[in-house]
């Protein structure tokens, strides 16, 4: 797994947003019934995500653009072993 692609809007922040994917992972994972190494690889990144950033910066750095009507998009991803993200803003529905 490279990355995984996460859009904050201003119903939902970055927290909300992560752990909803991490939760809807985590319930495929165990629907699936059998062992599935990419699935559980974003869950682990999910989890490390979640349990180690600082959602209060994460959610100014991104507010501030979200009710400017723009774009929010965070690649979460693996650095030497800990969990990193980048944050990409773009115009309204552009990707």
């Amino acid at each position: 797994m490279r990355c995984i692609e996460l859009l904050p809007d201003l119903s939902h922040c970055i927290e909300t947003v992560a752990k909803q994917e991490f939760w809807s992972s985590v319930n495929n994972y165990m629907e699936n019934g059998r062992e599935n190494a990419e699935l559980k690889d974003k869950i682990e990144l999910l989890k490390a995500f979640l349990e180690s950033m600082d959602f209060g910066k994460l959610r100014s750095e991104s507010e501030q653009y979200l009710v400017q009507d723009k774009r929010v998009k965070f690649a979460v991803y693996w650095k030497e072993d800990k969990p990193h993200y980048e944050m990409v803003v773009t115009e309204e529905g552009k990707f």
